[in-house]
């Protein structure tokens, strides 16, 4: 049987297009698990939670790189230069015969001028500069000690809100996939809808609620139902982040909803 997405008529499997109000309907196939029918975009199976794309994840073979080809090349040699090898060391020297007829030089060294320090110009002594007390921080007026060291951060807290009980639900702060539905085999649900009123319009595997960093994102994973947000249809595959105050409805007709929250 398939739901009309318009206006919720059931038509027979295979149908094109609704009976009643001839909207075209979307293309179905059978859970390989249940053999329920879903819906051929779907990511899970609404009635035991199979995951429909589990066979069609390629895996990558790592490949070794070939380095049979590859060449280094050497520097190339260096040719010592014979004339350079003949010169010795003290063939550089000037040598002065002893018969020469040339005066002597006489260096004459000039006197280093001392600084002169000016008068009356104190020197500090190197024992009152080591001696020279470490400068004392003063804590701020009304600050106590523990808040003057550390500054404590505070975490923020997700919650969902179910309007038809007035029931508030902490979202867990340990799990990025915070899983939305019923018992089941599969995928046990983090936020089971069993107990409340008209829960027989959720999917067992219905909605999951992504977390990346400060940012939630809720997603459909294939429900037979459809969610909502704000009184949208959310498409399966596509997600849609999350904001204070925004409504989300499992199912159609309004019947279970849950508001956003964050504190």
């Amino acid at each position: 049987m398939i739901v009309c997405p318009n206006c919720n008529h059931p038509n027979p499997d295979g149908a094109v297009q609704c009976e009643a109000c001839y909207t075209p309907l979307p293309a179905t196939i059978h859970c390989p698990s249940c053999g329920a029918t879903v819906q051929a975009d779907a990511a899970f199976c609404g009635q035991c939670g199979y995951n429909l794309h589990s066979s069609s994840v390629p895996v990558l073979t790592p490949v070794a790189a070939d380095v049979s080809n590859l060449s280094v090349e050497e520097p190339p040699a260096i040719t010592p230069n014979p004339i350079q090898a003949m010169l010795q060391p003290e063939d550089l020297e000037l040598n002065i015969p002893a018969n020469s007829t040339l005066p002597p030089t006489t260096v004459v060294a000039e006197p280093i001028a001392e600084p002169i320090a000016e008068p009356n110009t104190p020197i500090p002594a190197l024992e009152s500069l080591e001696s020279s007390p470490a400068p004392v921080q003063i804590p701020l007026p009304g600050a106590s000690p523990v808040t003057a060291s550390k500054t404590q951060l505070q975490q923020i807290v997700a919650r969902v809100f179910h309007v038809q009980s007035n029931q508030e639900i902490e979202l867990p702060q340990t799990l990025s996939v915070i899983h939305m539905g019923k018992p089941n085999d599969r995928i046990p649900p983090d936020i089971d809808v069993s107990g409340f009123a008209n829960s027989e319009i959720v999917s067992r595997v219905h909605a999951d609620i992504r977390v990346e960093g400060d940012a939630y994102y809720i997603e459909d994973v294939g429900s037979s139902n459809g969610t909502y947000v704000n009184n949208l249809p959310l498409l399966p595959g596509n997600r849609h982040r999350l904001r204070p105050g925004d409504r989300i409805s499992l199912g159609k007709g309004d019947l279970v909803t849950f508001l956003f929250q964050l504190s």
